[in-house]
């Protein structure tokens, strides 16, 4: 299996990526729109933590930026009927500690506007969800991160999460500060609620 892929970044798209070893090999990499966001420019060197998926008609890379990411790709495969692309927009849409939340609230509601995810396989996602991180859910000191807003304000929070991520903010960094946005604000939109976000980081940072 491979686990790592270092090298030049050859191109990179809506959902895949292609890095060129050292070796000459060229390997097209599938990856969450964060993942992709987060890399360096085309050209530029760049490392990926994967993860090999075989099924009977194909051999798919999947790749992520830390080896967090990919560990808990795993798991959500090892849930009944999640597939990859699946397990792909759930991590797109939750960072590992806000999978952790939603995992240990059992919020049905929030995974569910994942899209090709319903409420029914939502309740079942969790519970074994739920079950498989149990260790780390009650962990002594596991960070709890703010719950996202559902409704119409859910989904501007997912919008605005994934924005600040193709800035290159960490999922950990910026839920908490989106969480206190949308409590003071309810009916914000996204592009409003990430200028907010940036000056409550530039404000803790100053």
């Amino acid at each position: 299996m491979i686990a790592l892929i270092q090298g030049t970044l050859m191109e990179a798209g809506e959902k895949s990526c292609i890095v060129l070893t050292s070796g000459g090999v060229g390997y097209e990499v599938r990856a969450a729109a964060p993942t992709l966001a987060g890399l360096p420019k085309v050209g530029e060197e760049t490392a990926l933590f994967t993860m090999t998926v075989v099924r009977e008609d194909a051999l798919d890379l999947y790749g992520f930026l830390t080896s967090e990411e990919r560990r808990l790709f795993g798991v959500l495969l090892s849930i009944p009927k999640l597939g990859p692309k699946k397990a792909l927009s759930v991590l797109a849409a939750f960072g590992p500690d806000a999978l952790r939340d939603i995992a240990a609230r059992e919020d049905v509601a929030g995974l569910a506007t994942v899209p090709g995810i319903g409420k029914k396989s939502a309740q079942q996602i969790l519970f074994d969800l739920k079950f498989k991180l149990k260790d780390e859910i009650f962990a002594p000191g596991t960070p709890k991160p703010g719950p996202a807003p559902h409704g119409s304000a859910g989904s501007e929070f997912r919008d605005a999460l994934a924005g600040l991520a193709g800035l290159g903010y960490a999922d950990e960094e910026v839920r908490p500060l989106l969480a206190e946005v949308f409590e003071d604000e309810p009916e914000i939109d996204a592009a409003s609620a990430i200028r907010l976000c940036l000056k409550k980081i530039a404000a803790s940072r100053a």
